[in-house]
């Protein structure tokens, strides 16, 4: 099966990469250049349903639509660490600077400095801008010139912004760092097993289990809306047969039921059951799950059980009194205490605009790792925490996951 690729970045970096990517078998690649990185959110979105996923030039687009919230596709972006950063320094050398009195913007510190190490290079004169939310290439420009005032004799701006590199290439030696073809391999293929990944959990079986008394009016037409079909289950209780990619689509990434909405129109009484499993037993036996907690939340009311014990409520009509808090409904959506969400909500503002790992969550709240991993992954499914990548462990486990708690 075919993978279609969006490249998105500078219309000099697009085609090389573009043509890296399509060296990999069943790859099409569609080329989305920019002049500036600030126009790649307006590009995503103009395109958002055109290709299978997304692959940045770098780490700043990728972040701008992160944050946008465009990215409804997989999405990653090619590292200019390693193989990236060795590149610039031979080019560098080759062209006479002295790679010990350098500045570097975008890429973190840490690399920078076990690269040049690992190179036989003295660090003290290197200065560095670790790409943060929030940078702009005003202040690339800015950090570079700082760094030149602040260095005897000669000095080199290595910049990843082509908007920065325009500029500083007219006031000092200057330098744009262009991603490896190691490193475009590298990404490619780990976007497509992010988006092969996807493509598998997008077919997984959902069963709907609906509760509608008095009969099935509109239930039909909400069953082709999920590309699904419907059928009498037992009593007042219909089944509803789909898969995961449509219920996905349709909940906004199950946080909401629209659908419940438009049956509680024409039905007293609506309670829906979603299971997501790997057979048709497997989800039936969550639909039913989920359908006995929708009857205990009350006569309107839609819940999502997953496999390892998660229950997501899509929606209910349960009433919040003027005086109750936000946080005491959204526990109880994702199954999580309040204390709970407090101490995860805290976390995430100790560590700013970083995101946590599961290890992380784990040692804060003194619980076992695959229980912070559960945790997490309720929050995602309810859009209240967003998954920003994988992290090596360090040992030989799995990859340590990444989020950013959004609550």
């Amino acid at each position: 099966m075919g993978i279609e690729i969006g490249v998105v970045g500078p219309h000099d970096l697009v085609d090389d990469v573009a043509a890296i990517c399509e060296e990999q078998p069943a790859v099409v690649a569609h080329r989305f250049d920019y002049d500036h990185e600030s126009q790649a959110v307006g590009l995503v979105e103009a395109r958002a349903g055109s290709v299978d996923a997304w692959l940045f030039t770098g780490v700043v687009p990728y972040t701008m639509a992160s944050e946008a919230g465009v990215l409804t596709r997989p999405a990653t972006f090619v590292d200019y660490t390693g193989a990236t950063l060795l590149q610039a320094m031979v080019r560098l050398l080759r062209d006479g600077h002295d790679v010990s009195r350098m500045s570097i913007d975008t890429v973190p510190s840490a690399d920078v400095t076990a690269t040049l190490r690992e190179a036989g290079v003295p660090t003290a004169g290197v200065r560095t801008l670790p790409y943060q939310s929030g940078v702009d290439s005003a202040d690339v420009v800015e950090f570079h010139r700082r760094a030149r005032r602040g260095t005897r004799g000669t000095h080199v701006a290595v910049t990843c912004l082509s908007s920065a590199y325009e500029v500083l290439v007219t006031e000092m030696p200057a330098l744009r760092l262009v991603p490896s073809a190691h490193s475009v391999r590298i990404a490619a293929r780990q976007l497509m097993l992010h988006a092969d990944s996807q493509a598998q959990e997008d077919a997984q079986l959902v069963l709907g289990l609906v509760e509608l008394p008095g009969g099935d009016d509109g239930l039909s037409k909400e069953a082709n809306a999920l590309a699904g079909s419907v059928a009498r289950y037992t009593g007042d209780t219909y089944l509803l047969v789909t898969t995961r990619g449509p219920v996905h689509a349709v909940t906004g990434g199950f946080t909401s039921l629209p659908m419940l909405r438009r049956l509680a129109d024409r039905h007293d009484v609506v309670r829906v059951g979603f299971g997501l499993g790997r057979s048709s037993a497997e989800a039936e036996t969550l639909a039913r799950r989920a359908l006995a907690r929708a009857r205990r939340l009350g006569d309107v009311a839609a819940v999502l059980s997953l496999r390892g014990e998660a229950d997501v409520v899509l929606e209910s009509a349960m009433p919040v009194s003027a005086g109750e808090t936000r946080l005491p409904v959204l526990a109880q959506r994702v199954g999580i205490s309040v204390s709970t969400l407090e101490r995860l909500i805290a976390a995430q503002e100790a560590a700013g605009s970083e995101p946590l790992t599961t290890r992380e969550v784990a040692a804060r709240l003194a619980v076992q790792q695959r229980t912070a991993r559960r945790m997490l992954h309720r929050l995602e499914l309810a859009g209240l925490a967003e998954r920003t990548g994988n992290l090596l462990s360090g040992g030989s486990g799995r990859p340590l996951t990444a989020y950013r708690i959004t609550v």
